[in-house]
């Protein structure tokens, strides 16, 4: 008598059977990123704020985070609006940007032009991005002489490079490539067989944007908003160079070479706030990029 065998049966077998854990060599070649990233960003994470929560006599205590938002309100305000202002300014001229670079279609090299330029631009800033600046809108930047021959007078007394306004537009060099970068593998995502679709339905262009392209592209705009608000945040080169020391960054640059005994907690509650908000945009962040890509799968 032959004995029979179900197929399902046997590979059922064959999955329930244990299965011999191998160790992958590949892993390895982390281990210098996951130890730079321990040793320069979570250790020294976890100290600040661990002292950003205590007082000057070393007390467990949240009075040393509400005296470094009264005392430096100033700092925060002046970092939040600039940052919110490059941000929404960067989404808008960014996607704009981006969305011309991915649908023309001549010439070919536009888009690797704009691609290349920002990748370059987004990660430029410091002293030579200041000095770029200086050299151009400074008191007696080649702009400025440009536009005072034109009549009008840059320093009126409403525009500095280390104010709010002047680092603001700084900001913007680096803030609008950056969303380039992050809005066009969105804008790749659009299908042409959904304006198809939607013209095919009597919709019209501005049927297609309100219904279909600005509901897919939300989540990577929202997500680049985020980025864009850490990254002019969090800037310190740029505006230590063109002495904008009214900035929270600036500030905790100025407590912690001014305090010789280190005994003061204002500085590391002043980087703790700036590594809650870090988190909390890099977070929102990396949830909008996942849901975007929901789209691109």
């Amino acid at each position: 008598m032959i004995e029979t065998f179900d197929i399902e049966t046997l590979a059922g077998d064959r999955s329930d059977a244990p299965t011999r854990w191998r160790f992958n060599r590949a892993w390895l070649g982390l281990v210098p990123f996951v130890s730079f990233l321990v040793l320069f960003l979570i250790i020294p994470a976890i100290g600040v704020m661990g002292k950003g929560f205590h007082n000057d006599a070393g007390q467990w205590s949240l009075s040393t985070m509400r005296l470094a938002l009264t005392k430096e309100k100033a700092a925060f305000l002046n970092s939040a609006r600039t940052s919110l202002v490059t941000a929404l300014l960067g989404v808008i001229m960014g996607t704009l940007i981006a969305y011309a670079a991915a649908t023309a279609k001549r010439p070919r090299w536009l888009r690797s032009l704009v691609s290349s330029f920002s990748g370059v631009a987004a990660n430029m800033g410091g002293v030579i991005l200041a000095f770029a600046f200086l050299s151009l809108l400074g008191r007696q930047g080649i702009g400025t002489k440009v536009l005072k021959s034109g009549g009008y007078t840059l320093y009126n007394g409403h525009f500095e490079l280390s104010k709010p306004r002047g680092l603001g537009t700084v900001y913007l060099y680096f803030q609008i490539p950056l969303m380039v970068l992050v809005t066009l593998p969105a804008i790749d995502g659009l299908k042409q067989s959904w304006r198809e679709a939607t013209a095919s339905l009597g919709g019209s262009t501005w049927t297609y944007w309100r219904r279909v392209g600005i509901p897919v592209l939300a989540p990577s705009l929202l997500g680049g908003f985020l980025l864009l608000f850490a990254n002019a945040f969090s800037a310190f080169a740029t505006a230590a160079a063109l002495g904008a020391n009214n900035f929270v960054p600036t500030k905790i640059s100025f407590y912690f070479q001014g305090d010789n005994t280190g005994k003061s907690a204002i500085p590391y509650a002043l980087a703790s706030w700036m590594v809650i908000l870090m988190a909390v945009s890099m977070a929102g962040y990396l949830v909008l990029r996942k849901w975007a890509e929901r789209w691109r799968a």
